[in-house]
């Protein structure tokens, strides 16, 4: 199974936003994290859906802060990119038919469930701006060795 980075690559978009004096063009974006102006576009506007970021068309424009980092929690953030799926385990059929099949099934399905109430539990506790304080504190600690 592919791994899904767009979690990190938006909290490192979001970041940089953050610091930016004009809104950041696609393609400013795309290059900051090493892709394509269109992924961009799209990832982007799940955000702007769920009021994450804002955009302007035209010269001068591109993407901004819809609110302040401390408002944004990095759960919300993986909810407006759809959540996407955190492991790779799964079970084969979706009604077997064997009992011993459903047994496993459900106690798997049981274990996914609990693994991604903790993930987003966590992830609710985080705002991006506790990530960009504790950016600040390395940058400052590796300015002063």
């Amino acid at each position: 199974m592919r791994q899904d980075n767009r979690l990190s690559r938006v909290l490192h978009a979001l970041l940089h936003l953050d610091g930016m004096d004009a809104p950041a063009t696609s393609a400013q974006i795309a290059q900051m994290l090493q892709t394509n102006a269109a992924v961009v576009r799209r990832t982007m506007s799940g955000l702007r859906d769920a009021g994450i970021v804002t955009s302007v068309k035209g010269h001068g424009g591109g993407w901004s802060l819809a609110k302040p980092l401390d408002q944004i929690t990095l759960l919300v953030i993986y909810q407006a990119l759809g959540s996407p799926q955190l492991f790779a385990i799964g079970n084969d059929d979706d009604d077997p038919s064997c009992l011993l099949a459903k047994s496993a099934y459900a106690a798997t399905n049981e274990a996914l469930t609990a693994a991604r109430r903790q993930f987003e539990h966590s992830l609710n506790g985080i705002t991006v701006a506790q990530l960009a304080d504790g950016w600040r504190s390395q940058a400052e600690s590796h300015k002063n060795t």
